[in-house]
Order: structure tokens, then sequence, then C-alpha cells
């Protein structure tokens, strides 16, 4: 719960990307300021020291910290104000309680002030970020989307393949994001190429970038072509799309190794770097993930309030006499949530979370349902770690 003891005037900011709306509420609830506001630093520092000068301290709440938010809460700050941010979800709640339907900025800003001034447990403290967390939420983003596009890319490929033959797509398809295969397609984009080339010229294609696997590739290659004689209509232009899609995944692939190990450097600089990769399951990219939205866990008292956040409490449905199993919550923090999954997935190799999934499954859970009970019991390990500064220890059975 945030402590909003002596705070002299709240003020709610809608932002924008323009202007945000501001709202001023004493702590009795009397309006001291609505306008809009610009997105500019003269501006934003003027409103909040004349603020300051009138009421002493002044506690700044947003819905949005970081992108069209950040300018504002930066200049809070070094002004002297407190920060605080009003979660989406918690916000929409509460202005559902509050007369008036339509969403207008002044609203939402009113509304924001008003939820901070009367129920401050809603609030999540805003820490400042250092340099190197700020740099890290900016990679990781970029890195989330270029994990996009190459998603899309290699859909968008395998799609062409399937249409103009099946056969090469059920041999390519699986390997589309190997060095080998994008090579290969940028050079031969069309069956009729590759069929052209022939066995030998794609395997010397291949060895320098798949020494064990081209021989066998080619071979793959040359039955699956042999499977179809008839052409396709969109063939011809598929093979002078192909070989473009190509080369952007392979560009994008790269853009992403590179992307990865100026993450590994910044995580190095970090303090708590160590604690979280010793976590199986944990590599750079969930690290540095978890750093970006969650820090060192200390505005989350407990672990349930972490899980909470990242969506990872089960939810039981069910209505009347018919319940329906549980399922993961579609609120959260979708990054944080989408982590914590892709680390329950790499962390079955673990022989402790192998070994409490195969119990869940063994107890009549599907794979999801047991997938979420292990990224909720990491919640809890996760945050124990992150409170008590320790390493992560492997659970040792007893008699």
């Amino acid at each position: 719960m945030y402590d909003t003891s002596g705070i002299g005037v709240f003020l709610g900011l809608d932002v924008g990307k323009g202007e945000h709306h501001a709202h001023g509420l004493t702590p009795a609830g009397k309006t001291v300021y609505d306008k809009r506001l610009p997105n500019t630093e003269p501006k934003l520092r003027a409103l909040f020291e004349k603020l300051i000068a009138k009421f002493a301290t002044v506690l700044v709440i947003v819905d949005q910290p970081a992108n069209i938010g950040a300018l504002p809460l930066s200049v809070a700050r070094d002004v002297g104000c407190q920060v605080a941010y009003l979660p989406g979800l918690a916000m929409r709640r509460a202005a559902d309680l509050y007369e008036g339907e339509a969403k207008t900025d002044a609203r939402d800003a009113a509304v924001i002030a008003d939820v901070a001034r009367t129920a401050p447990r809603a609030l999540r403290t805003l820490t400042v970020l250092d340099e190197t967390e700020a740099e890290l939420a900016m990679l990781v983003g970029f890195d989330q989307d270029l994990a996009g596009e190459s998603t899309r890319t290699s859909n968008r490929l395998r799609g062409l393949l399937t249409q103009i033959h099946p056969s090469l797509e059920r041999v390519l398809g699986p390997r589309i994001q190997h060095q080998a295969v994008l090579a290969l397609l940028a050079r031969y984009g069309s069956p009729e190429l590759l069929a052209e080339a022939g066995t030998r010229r794609i395997v010397k294609l291949l060895k320098p970038l798949a020494p064990r696997l081209a021989e066998r590739l080619a071979e793959e290659i040359a039955e699956a072509l042999a499977e179809q004689t008839v052409v396709v209509p969109g063939t011809r232009a598929a093979a002078l799309v192909i070989p473009s899609l190509a080369r952007q995944l392979t560009e994008i692939l790269a853009q992403r190794r590179t992307l990865e190990g100026q993450l590994s450097a910044l995580l190095e600089a970090h303090p708590l770097s160590p604690l979280l990769t010793s976590m199986p399951g944990i590599g750079i990219r969930t690290a540095a993930t978890i750093l970006t939205t969650v820090g060192d866990a200390a505005t989350f008292p407990t672990a349930d309030h972490l899980a909470s956040y990242a969506g990872l409490a089960p939810v039981t449905k069910s209505s009347g006499s018919s319940i329906r199993g549980e399922h993961a919550p579609r609120r959260g923090n979708r990054q944080l949530k989408r982590a914590m999954f892709l680390s329950a997935f790499a962390a079955l190799a673990d022989p402790d979370s192998r070994a409490y999934y195969d119990k869940h499954r063994a107890a009549g859970k599907t794979h999801t349902q047991a997938i979420i009970r292990l990224a909720r019991r990491r919640i809890n390990v996760l945050h124990a770690m992150l409170r008590n500064a320790t390493l992560y220890t492997p659970h040792t059975a007893t008699t």
C-alpha cells in the first residue's frame, strides 16, 4: 500500500503523445488544477514547481509509466515530486464507479487523482530506473519487436512453400530459421531452381553453414522435389518473393543475435543478474524481462501479488455444478507472463521442475494446466530469491 500521508496535492495525469490532462486534488477532495498540459519539460516543470510552492508535497500519478509517460515522471522526480503508478486495469475498474460514461482525458485524469486520494492501496511505487535498467527496457522492447517480425516472416515463408510445394515445405519448414536453409532459399527460391541446382550444388552451399546436416538435407530436398511434377499457379511469383523474405529473415535473426550480446553485457553490470540466471530456465532474455517489469520485486509484498501481476494465478471456470477446469487469466503483464511461461518450458529439463510437472500430469492435469502450475510455483521461488537476495537452491528430496 502506498503511503499518502503528508501529501498536499494529488495530481492525476492522463498522459498523451502531444499533451496530457492534469487534475489536482487536495486530500479533502478540492480541485486545485484541471487543465491540458503540453508534453514539454518547461510546461511540466512550471506546473510542478508551482504546486510544490503552494502545497509543499505533490504526488504525481500516471496510468502509463513508460513511453509517453516517461517525460512527466522524469521531470516530476527532478523537481522533487513523489510519483506513483495506477495500473490500467485498476483505473478502468475504478472509472466504472464514477458518474458519466464518456471516456475523456479530463474524466480519466480526475479518476486517477481521486483513486490515489481515496484508495492508495491501488497504487504502485515507481522507483527510479538506473541507466542499466533503462537501457535494458529499451533493448528488451526492440528484441520483442524483432521476435514478432521473425515469427511473421517465418510464417509467410512457410505459407508460400506450402502453397506451391507442400512436400518441400515439410522438409524446409521446421528448419526455416536455420541459416543454411535461409541461404539456400535466398539463392534458389523455387522448386525449379532447386531442381536445376542439383544435389551437389545444394550440398556445397549448405556445407559451410551446416556441416553435419548438409548431405542429409540435400537428399531430403531431392526426394521432396521428386514427389511433385505439376507446377502450381503462383509459383513464378513466389520465386520472386521467397528469396526476398529469406534475406529479410536472415537479417532479423542476425539483429537478434547481436542484440542478445548487448543484453548479456548489460545484464553482467546489474547486481541481480547472477541471482536471476541461477534459476533453471531463466536465460538472458527472460532475466532482462524480469528486471524491466518487476525489478527487485520490492513493490510486491507477497508472491501472490507478483503472481497476480504476472497473470499466473490459475482461474477455475465454473457455473453451478459445472466445473470446466483451470485456465490462465487473461489479465496481467503480458511480457512477464510470456517470459515466465517460456522459462517454465525451458525448466522442464531441470529434475525438480520436471518432477513437479509430472506430478500434476499424473493427477490428471493437461499439459497447459501443469505448465501454469509450474510457472506459478516458480513465481514463489523467484519472489523468495529476490526478497532474500539469495541464489537458486535446488530442492533436495528427503526420505
